[in-house]
């Protein structure tokens, strides 16, 4: 990990930066997850048209997209959404190697960026008003902050807005480790909001999905 600066002066104008993982290799799926149809578009864009929304409209600042080596059918949706895409050539060894290539991409190349918002790229129910709630809480708390969905209160609510302060957690994931391990090590803030944001693990999941809009 780089160096973690304390964080600035806490105010209204803060603003994170998207950390997007899409490096997954889609086994339960098989394979090619994120390109697969949903509602006529890949699944990788509904979550690219949302954070593109994010960036345009203020609420983030910019971000990175960690992919696997040599995605090149993924790079237009990313950077349409304004995200600079980060091969990861560990992704098979599980979540953890994207989270910290991101977030060390994230300090090397804008070193003043106080908080990551980490968004998982097989979430296409993410919704901009969270986004923004969850920027808003983290500005008020000055705290790594996470949605907490009234239709699923007891799963961990995505994305999380990883505070700068806590980005060095992240070098002790290993494997498939995820945020849940992380986010048990610090204090984290929580803002409640309405529906819920599912993984699409599986096509039995995708097909639900569609089935619920």
């Amino acid at each position: 990990m780089s160096d973690n600066p304390e964080p600035g002066t806490r105010n209204a104008e803060r603003a994170p930066h998207a950390l997007l993982v899409a490096a997954g290799q889609g086994a339960r799926f098989g394979g090619n997850k994120l390109l697969a149809p949903l509602e006529g578009r890949p699944l990788i864009d509904h979550v690219a048209t949302t954070l593109a929304a994010a960036i345009g409209g203020g609420i983030l600042r910019g971000g990175v997209a960690v992919v696997p080596v040599g995605a090149t059918a993924l790079l237009w949706p990313l950077d349409t959404a304004g995200l600079t895409p980060i091969e990861n050539p560990r992704a098979p060894e599980g979540i953890a190697t994207s989270l910290r290539r991101g977030l060390d991409a994230l300090a090397a190349e804008t070193p003043g960026v106080e908080g990551a918002l980490i968004i998982l790229a097989d979430q296409p129910a993410l919704r901009l008003d969270v986004i923004a709630a969850v920027v808003a809480e983290w500005r008020r708390s000055g705290r790594t902050t996470r949605p907490r969905y009234l239709g699923a209160p007891e799963e961990p609510g995505h994305p999380v807005l990883l505070d700068r302060r806590d980005w060095p957690l992240a070098d002790r994931l290993t494997g498939d480790q995820g945020l849940r391990a992380l986010l048990d090590q610090v204090s984290v803030s929580l803002v409640d909001v309405t529906g819920d944001n599912p993984d699409v693990d599986t096509p039995g999941d995708l097909g639900r999905f569609e089935e619920s809009r």
